[in-house]
């Protein structure tokens, strides 16, 4: 078994100034770190147990099968948060049939994000023994 030490996803948007003023400022993810110089700058972000790198440009947007799902406390709150940032909302907070409560916003180039809250009473909250 490989032994991963640590993981993300890798985005090659059609305008890297502004996918990093979306992620960054109106997502309000946390830097990890930046490399390199100019527009073409890469900008690698905290996603909770992972990381998002934006660098370099692409001339198309990802591919339609892209999609982040991004885990937060409250989606209520978030749609709110995001709205009042001017992120579009493309789809309100719903509670869908497996019991989850999902947000859905797109990135600049169309990509999805999903944005999920995990009710209390929800089993993927359930452990055993805990």
């Amino acid at each position: 078994m490989v032994h991963v030490l640590s993981s993300r996803i890798l985005l090659r948007p059609t305008d890297p100034e502004r996918s990093r003023a979306f992620y960054g400022e109106q997502l309000g993810l946390a830097v990890y770190r930046e490399f390199g110089t100019g527009p073409e700058r890469g900008t690698v972000y905290f996603l909770g147990g992972g990381f998002l790198e934006v660098s370099g440009r692409s001339e198309t947007p990802p591919a339609p099968a892209t999609r982040l799902w991004l885990q937060v406390a409250d989606a209520a709150a978030a749609q709110d948060e995001l709205r009042a940032k001017g992120v579009e909302i493309v789809r309100p907070p719903v509670k869908e049939p497996w019991g989850l409560i999902e947000v859905w916003i797109a990135d600049p180039d169309g990509t999805p994000i999903v944005l999920v809250e995990v009710p209390a009473d929800h089993p993927m909250r359930y452990r055993p023994g805990i």
